[in-house]
């Protein structure tokens, strides 16, 4: 290999998979996004970012299409020193590992896991968790799975370090014609492309920045399918914005459509479900999950498939026949579960860099700020003195955050603002404080969808949101977020909450994102996980005082 690394690289890569990136070097941009799809930040500071090398996001970057000689090229174009020659060995070996199992489907023995290393089908084969799986022995190079394992087996052998490439194929499910509407709209080259790269892997995950239009993208794939179609949302509100999206933008009627909610039980060729009424359990079983079997699918669609939960991801490991197309902003979910979305939904097909969805005009830009507040006295001798698990909600819900966010509300007084916490209390105050309504759990959908209509046509200026407001929330003059509390450090959602901001503002101006924090606390640890993965995609946090938002010093210097 020859090292064409320059001499003063911004990278520096360690035996221990650990690769640093010096923040303010002239080529740290362009290392960022060369390394990007094949390496998880896990700390961002000030001047140094630390990411990591798994053997999931090398098998992840394997099965998109990047190959072991692509991931060791960059590792050695951008390190400062020389990389590690043990750590290419490495890197080479572990994205070798996907593949070397493959499931096909044979005509004469239906589903078989066939391998390109008998000593590797040797070894997983005699594993307590797989051996039950597998109804007989064919050869040397293969062995029968039993077709109901599909999914579980490709779980297990994702935990034994073997993934395997699923070539089965997908059943068609029932045919139902559906098209893109072919007036007042046009399918962008990056929403055609995601479609298509899903379609070509057959089943898998498109990862695309909040307000870039992943509904779309679900609609593209399904006028390519042209079957019909689960879709699994989180919110009844969510429901109802992909049936908007689906009736604007393809041929479907309200009749081809379905709402299978709290509020509605409706199974049509096309059926929009939420999350919540999936999972409801009753005498410890899960009646809704029939849903999966309602009708002869062609395709489901999981949104923001990196909150699917336990019991659906149990059921998506019996239906591995249906194509699943998951979309989402990040495949970070803070339970470590991103090894089952791997396995069970299918590979990412496709990933965008938020940054570089900003600089094409998909995305607004957004300018990044974290303001520090002090506790009062005696807030901070309560503090002090409360048990570890009191503390975030005593420094993230502390009153003396309500000043800044009255101070911000006034200093945007042009524009709409969203306002996100964690805490119903500490959102009711801030009603209270602003006039302003609030949007919580309680809130019945059809409010929610009034107060939101309300807000895009400029009648509501500010808005006050709980994490119902996270997801799938479609408010494109939303300008100003304003996120005074947050689920502890939720990398996940931050950027959701980032994204409710993102969509392309008619003027081109900058969002402002501030998330609020309580110095000398967990607040600012929490606050400091929650933005990782945003700074992975290439954005800063400021980080300024209470007084400079009192004296008017918010821009830049």
């Amino acid at each position: 290999m020859a090292d064409a690394r320059p001499a003063d690289g911004p990278l520096i890569v360690q035996s221990d998979r650990t690769i640093l990136l010096e923040v303010d070097h002239p080529q740290a941009a362009a290392a960022r996004r060369a390394i990007a799809p094949f390496a998880e930040l896990e700390r961002a500071p000030e001047h140094i970012h630390t990411y990591r090398l798994s053997p999931l996001g090398l098998w992840n970057a394997r099965a998109s299409g990047l190959d072991a000689e692509t991931v060791v090229d960059a590792l050695l174009r951008f390190s400062r020193y020389s990389v590690p020659h043990a750590l290419l060995i490495d890197v080479t070996d572990q994205m070798d590992r996907y593949g070397r199992l493959r499931l096909e489907s044979d005509p004469g023995h239906g589903l078989v896991l066939h391998a390109t290393d008998r000593a590797v089908l040797a070894e997983v084969v005699r594993h307590r968790k797989v051996a039950p799986m597998i109804a007989a022995q064919l050869d040397a190079d293969s062995v029968v799975i039993h077709p109901s394992q599909r999914g579980n087996l490709k779980q297990v052998l994702v935990g034994l370090g073997w993934p395997a490439e699923d070539l089965a194929g997908h059943v068609d499910g029932q045919a139902h014609p559906i098209a893109l509407a072919e007036e007042g709209w046009q399918l962008r080259d990056y929403q055609r492309l995601a479609a298509e790269s899903f379609i070509a892997g057959g089943s898998g995950v498109v990862v695309l920045p909040c307000g870039a239009g992943k509904t779309v993208v679900g609609a593209a794939a399904m006028a390519l399918v042209a079957a019909t179609t689960l879709i699994l949302v989180t919110t009844t509100v969510a429901a109802r914005q992909w049936r908007a999206e689906l009736l604007a933008r393809t041929t479907l009627t309200e009749d081809e459509i379905g709402e299978y909610s709290g509020v509605l039980k409706q199974v049509r060729p096309v059926t929009i479900a939420t999350y919540h009424v999936l999972t409801t359990r009753r005498r410890g079983e899960y009646p809704h999950l029939a849903l999966f079997n309602a009708q002869d699918w062609g395709l489901i669609i999981y949104d923001e498939v990196h909150l699917l939960p336990a019991p659906v991801f149990r059921f998506t490991a019996d239906i591995q026949s249906r194509r699943r197309l998951g979309l989402t902003a990040t495949l970070v979910r803070e339970d470590g579960r991103e090894g089952d979305v791997f396995s069970l939904i299918g590979p990412r097909r496709y990933d965008v860099p938020w940054r570089e969805m900003e600089a094409q005009g998909w995305i607004a830009p957004a300018d990044c700020v974290e303001v520090r507040v002090t506790l009062p006295e005696d807030e901070r001798l309560a503090y002090a003195l409360a048990p570890s698990e009191e503390r975030y909600r005593m420094a993230a819900a502390t009153e003396a955050k309500y000043a800044i966010v009255q101070a911000l509300v006034d200093r945007h007084a042009d524009d709409r603002v969203l306002i996100i916490g964690q805490y119903l209390d500490q959102l009711a105050e801030l009603g209270d404080l602003l006039a302003a309504p609030v949007i919580d759990g309680a809130v019945p959908v059809r409010r929610r969808q009034e107060l939101f209509e309300a807000f895009r046509q400029g009648q509501q200026r500010v808005l006050i949101v709980s994490k119902v407001a996270n997801f799938s929330i479609d408010l494109p003059e939303a300008a100003v977020a304003i996120q005074v509390s947050g689920s502890f450090g939720s990398r996940q959602e931050e950027a959701q909450r980032l994204g409710r901001i993102l969509r392309p503002k008619r003027d081109g101006r900058t969002a402002r994102f501030y998330t609020i924090v309580a110095r000398d606390t967990v607040d600012v640890e929490f606050a400091a996980h929650r933005q990782r993965f945003l700074a992975e995609q290439g954005y800063a946090y400021r980080i300024i005082d209470a007084d400079d938002v009192h004296q008017g010093r918010l821009d830049p210097a």
